[in-house]
């Protein structure tokens, strides 16, 4: 049963196509595509407008979604991050789809991290930049690579290694 009827308009560099329960959404900075399978969502689109048909509990969720796909597309999103040592200076090294910190809490082998879909990272002395126009690929690049240097077996306050988020 649908309760609540929402349009939204596309910006003109922004163009959608709907295939099935799949939104695809290409811009200036990349394209992002998410999948919204169920039962009570119904997506459409009419001209440059995206019509959003769902139950009152989904509907702002999906809008949500949208709205920062589209985000996405157009602006992009970035975080800047900090790499942190006291003990072992880290070098990090992006080859591919995989991100290398060597020399972390002066181990022998390199710990690795994947890269989440069109995210790109940068590394520049000390800080790192993740950047990609889906917001979630690029929230899960950096859980990846916090995950990959997490602490174990250690004072988590004396040993403070790792990666922060600074903006």
């Amino acid at each position: 049963m649908f309760t609540r009827l929402v349009c939204m308009r596309l910006p003109e560099n922004v163009k959608l196509s709907i295939e099935g329960h799949k939104v695809i959404i290409s811009g200036p900075k990349g394209t992002v595509e998410k999948s919204f399978v169920h039962p009570s969502v119904k997506i459409e689109q009419k001209g440059n407008e995206i019509t959003v048909a769902a139950d009152k509990t989904l509907q702002k969720t999906i809008e949500t979604h949208i709205a920062n796909m589209i985000t996405g597309v157009t602006e992009g999103y970035t975080k800047k991050l900090k790499i942190i040592y006291a003990h072992f200076p880290i070098s990090v090294e992006v080859k591919g789809k995989e991100i290398f910190i060597k020399n972390f809490m002066g181990e022998k082998q390199p710990r690795k991290s994947k890269i989440v879909g069109q995210t790109k990272v940068e590394v520049k002395g000390q800080e790192v930049f993740v950047s990609g126009p889906s917001k979630e690929d690029v929230g899960q690049t950096i859980a990846n690579l916090r995950s990959a240097t997490r602490i174990r077996q250690r004072d988590s306050r004396i040993f403070q290694d790792g990666f922060y988020i600074v903006e």
